[in-house]
């Protein structure tokens, strides 16, 4: 379990180092679960409680409704965080839903427990609007590729941010992140070369 928080650590204080009185607050609201493989975290319509920080497996936020097809909106893996994020966040009820895709060993902690440490301490307030901003801009930025790219050129940003998600994720969820069909994403995975 060490491991696990000098994990915690090294991604938190990259983004904003904590004094020791609220790290060892902080690292002290987190708790070790383990998942099998597609196991539901968190339903559309119920409201995140928890966030989670993934040390094994790969793990799927998407939307589905009876007049859409599947969407995949974000995947989580070693060693990020994960969790429906604005559901999280307002705690209102999610439109997603989270899924492990494969077997995941996470740390997770409970809203009121961030919510109790944000109240507390300042630093920790704002590792949390650090956090938010960093994921806003994510989220913008994929809104423009979305909008605007070729599908070639989706494919090709994709493997450029993130090449090891050929070998973790299966590619229909990668072809459904990326809005096109399975057959178009074997096309470019065939035919598409990284420079």
């Amino acid at each position: 379990m060490e491991d696990a928080f000098e994990q915690l650590k090294k991604h938190i204080f990259a983004i904003y180092p904590l004094g020791n009185e609220e790290w060892n607050e902080f690292t002290a609201i987190w708790q070790p679960v383990s998942c099998k493989r597609k196991t539901i975290l968190t339903a559309a319509g119920e409201t995140e409680r928890h966030l989670y920080f993934v040390l094994k497996g790969v793990q799927r936020a998407f939307y589905i409704d009876a007049s859409h097809p599947e969407a995949t909106v974000v995947f989580t893996y070693p060693y990020s965080f994960s969790g429906v994020a604005d559901s999280f966040l307002t705690q209102q009820p999610s439109r997603y839903f989270l899924e492990t895709l494969t077997a995941s060993t996470l740390l997770r902690t409970t809203h009121l427990q961030v919510q109790q440490l944000m109240d507390k301490y300042h630093t920790v307030e704002r590792l949390i609007r650090l956090f938010t901003s960093y994921a806003l801009m994510g989220v913008l930025e994929r809104q423009i590729e979305l909008l605007t790219y070729s599908a070639e050129e989706k494919f090709k940003t994709l493997l450029k941010r993130s090449p090891h998600v050929l070998q973790l994720i299966p590619h229909k969820y990668l072809a459904g992140y990326l809005g096109m069909d399975a057959t178009t994403f074997s096309k470019l995975l065939a035919t598409v070369r990284i420079e």
